[in-house]
């Protein structure tokens, strides 16, 4: 349903403070700010009423009564810094990452769709969405299109119906990501009349294409694909300009790609600055310690790009590619109050914050908490079924192998798995997904996870069913229990003492902690499983990606082992 920002009330009164008539609540004098138009920094005074700028220039308002009057003398302002591409379940919830991103001056989340997808009902999660509406910041949403893995009833879960209720919202802004394109290519019309769909109300279109080829960039750009943050060098850059793609630069834990990417930009002296974006891509809580945006601002400075350019790519330029630059990433009448003010240019970290016209942060403090949704309505996991090592048996003649954190490879078995524990001289555990309804389970060994791992679960991945790995199956029971325990979570036992628990307790996936508490939980698990021989970078990427079939080259996923190239499922999930 569509709805204007603001009644006609309120439009009424906003004229009415340029006549005088009324007075703004807050005038932010001797402001240098960033004119995204101009590409400059002007110096003026910021008229604000309740939510909104209703004048940004050069004169101060006639009525000033009851007015907060903010002198920005020697100070610099920046819009309100945008994160374009978001995972908002990655342990924090959508609440707590918005909480933490605010202070570091990133006020407005475009975020994925899948937990509520996947987790609940439209009707319950469109009530989540329209409680975050009424914070002191900007949310807006994917319609997502696939589920990224093989689920066994995903035809009933992406219906056109319910794909068309989430396309019709106006905070919806993008179709995708589109990590089952394969499927498209291969002849999926219902997928395809989504894309239109989504193209008929005004939605761009997020491809998913790492080491795609030019033709299967065509491909999708044909199909309807707008944008893709999936480049890992300036040459992948560089074509995806080449065929009209609004290019997102990604900076995350397992693709730190923005340094090389901006050097190489610079380097080649490509006019391009005006026309990409940055995003952290729903990197984990141990990667924001160095922040969001404002770590991706800054490493864009570092690179030595123009601070007005760095600025723009996490404000401006997002704004204006989602047709949103009339209220967001503008300094001017007309927009959204929401303005980072800083010492310079080059501290990226605000000293205050203002988010629709609220103060979030004040001289470096935090003065706002975003708090009071309820997301009861993603059900608590509550797991109605017990594991017995009757259902621990290992018999198949190949595993899963771990080529970094998210890409793995079938490889043939060479140990014996059927006597409970497996040997610490070796590399191999035993692997389990495990329904969360406790209908089918999946057993195999992984290769190159830990080798002195004895129990570990999760409840924690793609699709919120249950992930058990391990050296002894005892000690891997034990850890599913202390994780049933808790209705949720991820949990490390040894010799039959819990080592390390993250608590999750939103659907078995989400945390309700702030994200710096979680920041230290992940840390300390992090630091746990590398000394159990964990040698990638972040073990939280390894459990979202196991299940996931956009990736390369085998998968463990509710069908079944699935070998991806070839689109089959090699060993079917068995029945309890």
């Amino acid at each position: 349903m569509l709805e204007p920002n603001w009644k006609i009330t309120e439009l009424r009164k906003q004229v009415a403070v340029i006549d005088g008539k009324t007075a703004p609540t807050i005038v932010i004098t001797n402001a240098r700010y960033l004119h995204s138009m101009y590409k400059k920094w002007v110096e003026g005074n910021i008229w604000i009423l309740g939510d909104r700028i209703v004048y940004a220039g050069p004169k101060m308002p006639v009525n000033i009564e009851g007015t907060e009057i903010v002198d920005a003398s020697g100070k610099t302002i920046v819009p309100g810094y945008i994160e374009p591409h978001v995972h908002p379940f990655q342990l924090y919830n959508p609440q707590t990452l918005a909480d933490y991103a605010a202070q570091l001056g990133t006020t407005t989340l475009i975020s994925d769709n899948l937990t509520f997808f996947l987790h609940t009902t439209n009707e319950k999660a469109f009530s989540m969405l329209d409680q975050l509406k009424k914070l002191p910041f900007s949310f807006y949403w994917w319609a997502r299109f696939d589920s990224q893995t093989e689920l066994q009833d995903e035809h009933k879960l992406f219906t056109p119906t319910v794909i068309h209720d989430w396309l019709e919202r106006s905070d919806v802004l993008m179709g995708g990501e589109l990590t089952g394109w394969p499927k498209l290519v291969a002849g999926d019309d219902q997928m395809l009349y989504s894309l239109q769909e989504a193209h008929m109300y005004g939605k761009k279109i997020e491809a998913h294409l790492p080491g795609s080829s030019s033709r299967t960039l065509a491909r999708l750009k044909l199909f309807g694909a707008d944008g893709d943050h999936e480049a890992m060098t300036v040459e992948e850059v560089e074509n995806r300009v080449l065929h009209g793609y609004g290019v997102t630069l990604r900076h995350s834990s397992i693709r730190p790609d923005l340094p090389d990417l901006l050097k190489g930009i610079l380097e080649k002296d490509l006019n391009l600055f005006d026309h990409l974006m940055m995003t952290t891509d729903g990197a984990t809580p141990s990667f924001y310690e160095k922040g969001i945006m404002d770590q991706c601002i800054q490493v864009a400075l570092d690179a030595g790009v123009d601070p007005i350019d760095a600025y723009q790519m996490a404000s401006y330029n997002i704004a204006r590619y989602y047709n949103m630059s009339d209220v967001h990433g503008f300094i001017a009448t007309g927009r959204f109050a929401t303005l980072n003010i800083l010492e310079d240019e080059y501290h990226p970290v605000p000293e205050s914050v203002l988010s629709k016209g609220v103060w979030l942060k004040r001289d470096g403090e935090k003065v706002r908490t975003l708090e009071g949704v309820d997301f009861s309505a993603l059900p608590p996991l509550n797991l109605s079924f017990d594991l017995t090592e009757e259902d621990c048996q290992f018999s198949m003649p190949f595993g899963i192998e771990m080529l970094n954190d998210v890409i793995t490879k079938p490889y043939k078995v060479s140990v014996h798995p059927n006597q409970g524990h497996l040997s610490e001289e070796h590399d191999e555990c035993f692997l389990m997904l495990v329904d969360r309804k406790g209908q089918w389970r999946v057993n195999t060994l992984i290769k190159g996870f830990a080798n002195k791992l004895q129990g570990f679960a999760s409840s924690y991945s793609s699709t919120g069913d249950i992930i058990l790995i391990g050296k002894d199956i005892k000690e891997m029971l034990h850890a599913f229990n202390v994780m049933k325990e808790m209705n949720g979570g991820i949990v490390l036992v040894e010799n039959g003492e819990v080592i390390e628990t993250i608590p999750l307790p939103l659907c078995g996936g989400l945390s309700v902690e702030p994200v710096e508490h979680l920041i230290q939980q992940q840390s300390a698990l992090a630091n746990a499983l590398a000394e159990r021989g964990y040698a990638h970078g972040d073990a939280i990427y390894t459990l979202l990606f196991l299940q996931s079939t956009h990736l390369p080259y085998v998968r463990i996923t509710q069908q079944g082992i699935y070998e991806v190239m070839k689109k089959k499922v090699l060993f079917p999930s068995l029945m309890r």
